[in-house]
Protein backbone atom coordinates (compact mmCIF):
# COMPACT_ATOMS: atom_id res chain seq x y z
CA UNK A 1 0.00 0.00 0.00
CA UNK A 2 1.23 3.39 -0.56
CA UNK A 3 0.23 6.72 0.80
CA UNK A 4 1.06 9.97 -0.30
CA UNK A 5 0.85 13.01 1.85
CA UNK A 6 2.49 16.35 2.16
CA UNK A 7 -0.23 18.45 0.20
CA UNK A 8 -1.94 21.64 0.74
CA UNK A 9 -2.40 25.38 0.19
CA UNK A 10 0.40 27.30 -0.67
CA UNK A 11 0.68 30.47 -2.44
CA UNK A 12 2.31 31.16 -5.88
CA UNK A 13 5.96 30.91 -5.76
CA UNK A 14 5.85 29.15 -2.62
CA UNK A 15 6.64 25.55 -1.96
CA UNK A 16 5.51 22.16 -0.53
CA UNK A 17 6.83 18.65 -0.08
CA UNK A 18 5.53 15.52 -0.77
CA UNK A 19 6.18 12.33 0.57
CA UNK A 20 5.17 8.51 -0.36
CA UNK A 21 5.27 5.89 2.49
CA UNK A 22 4.76 1.99 1.43
CA UNK A 23 3.37 -0.72 3.60
CA UNK A 24 3.51 -4.48 2.74
CA UNK A 25 6.75 -3.87 0.33
CA UNK A 26 10.16 -2.60 0.09
CA UNK A 27 9.79 0.53 -2.28
CA UNK A 28 14.01 -0.56 -3.23
CA UNK A 29 12.98 -3.10 -5.68
CA UNK A 30 11.30 -0.76 -7.87
CA UNK A 31 11.28 2.23 -9.73
CA UNK A 32 8.54 4.74 -8.56
CA UNK A 33 6.71 7.97 -10.34
CA UNK A 34 4.67 10.90 -9.19
CA UNK A 35 1.39 11.72 -10.99
CA UNK A 36 -0.72 14.85 -10.99
CA UNK A 37 -4.46 14.98 -11.70
CA UNK A 38 -5.97 18.21 -12.56
CA UNK A 39 -9.96 18.76 -12.32
CA UNK A 40 -10.91 18.12 -15.81
CA UNK A 41 -7.59 16.77 -16.78
CA UNK A 42 -5.85 13.56 -17.79
CA UNK A 43 -3.40 12.06 -15.35
CA UNK A 44 0.26 12.80 -16.88
CA UNK A 45 3.38 11.83 -15.33
CA UNK A 46 5.29 14.15 -13.19
CA UNK A 47 8.53 12.54 -12.15
CA UNK A 48 10.54 9.38 -12.26
CA UNK A 49 13.17 7.75 -10.12
CA UNK A 50 14.84 4.47 -10.86
CA UNK A 51 14.98 1.78 -7.50
CA UNK A 52 18.72 3.33 -6.65
CA UNK A 53 18.05 6.93 -7.30
CA UNK A 54 20.54 7.26 -10.06
CA UNK A 55 18.37 7.86 -12.74
CA UNK A 56 15.39 10.67 -12.73
CA UNK A 57 13.15 11.89 -14.86
CA UNK A 58 10.75 15.17 -15.31
CA UNK A 59 7.89 16.61 -16.80
CA UNK A 60 8.77 19.31 -19.07
CA UNK A 61 6.55 21.98 -17.21
CA UNK A 62 8.15 21.03 -13.79
CA UNK A 63 11.67 20.36 -14.87
CA UNK A 64 13.87 22.61 -12.85
CA UNK A 65 11.91 23.33 -9.82
CA UNK A 66 11.09 20.22 -8.44
CA UNK A 67 12.90 17.37 -7.74
CA UNK A 68 12.36 13.52 -6.83
CA UNK A 69 14.19 11.59 -4.29
CA UNK A 70 14.23 7.91 -2.24
CA UNK A 71 14.97 6.69 1.12
CA UNK A 72 14.94 3.14 0.72
CA UNK A 73 16.24 3.08 4.40
CA UNK A 74 12.85 4.22 5.46
CA UNK A 75 10.92 3.31 2.36
CA UNK A 76 9.81 6.46 1.27
CA UNK A 77 9.96 8.70 -2.22
CA UNK A 78 9.44 12.38 -1.95
CA UNK A 79 8.90 15.06 -4.20
CA UNK A 80 9.80 18.40 -3.46
CA UNK A 81 8.27 21.33 -5.17
CA UNK A 82 9.41 24.66 -5.68
CA UNK A 83 8.37 27.83 -7.32
CA UNK A 84 4.97 27.07 -7.63
CA UNK A 85 2.46 28.16 -10.26
CA UNK A 86 -1.44 27.81 -9.85
CA UNK A 87 -1.29 25.61 -12.86
CA UNK A 88 0.10 22.91 -10.75
CA UNK A 89 -3.02 22.93 -8.61
CA UNK A 90 -3.57 18.85 -9.00
CA UNK A 91 -3.88 15.79 -6.91
CA UNK A 92 -0.59 14.30 -6.93
CA UNK A 93 -0.71 10.83 -7.15
CA UNK A 94 2.83 8.23 -6.09
CA UNK A 95 3.01 4.99 -8.11
CA UNK A 96 4.99 1.78 -7.80
CA UNK A 97 6.74 0.46 -10.82
CA UNK A 98 6.89 -2.88 -12.24
CA UNK A 99 10.88 -3.61 -12.20
CA UNK A 100 14.08 -1.24 -10.81
CA UNK A 101 14.37 0.20 -14.22
CA UNK A 102 11.96 2.06 -16.68
CA UNK A 103 12.66 3.62 -20.21
CA UNK A 104 11.46 6.40 -22.16
CA UNK A 105 7.75 5.03 -21.30
CA UNK A 106 8.06 6.24 -17.58
CA UNK A 107 5.22 8.89 -17.76
CA UNK A 108 2.87 6.56 -18.74
CA UNK A 109 0.79 4.67 -16.32
CA UNK A 110 0.26 1.59 -17.45
CA UNK A 111 4.19 1.46 -16.63
CA UNK A 112 2.76 1.27 -12.94
CA UNK A 113 1.38 -1.21 -10.67
CA UNK A 114 0.21 0.37 -7.67
CA UNK A 115 -1.09 4.20 -6.55
CA UNK A 116 -1.50 5.70 -3.74
CA UNK A 117 -4.56 7.65 -2.60
CA UNK A 118 -3.24 10.80 -3.25
CA UNK A 119 -3.04 14.63 -1.92
CA UNK A 120 -4.28 17.81 -3.30
CA UNK A 121 -1.38 20.61 -4.08
CA UNK A 122 -3.69 23.59 -4.17
CA UNK A 123 -1.59 26.89 -5.49
CA UNK A 124 -3.55 29.90 -5.21
CA UNK A 125 -3.58 33.35 -3.64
Amino acid sequence: QLQAYGGGLVQPGGSLRLSCAASGFTLEHYYMGWFRQAPGKEREGVSYISSTGITTSYASSVRGRFTISRDNHKNTVSLQMNSLKPNDTATYYCARGISRLCGDRWFQAPEYADWGQGTLVTVSS
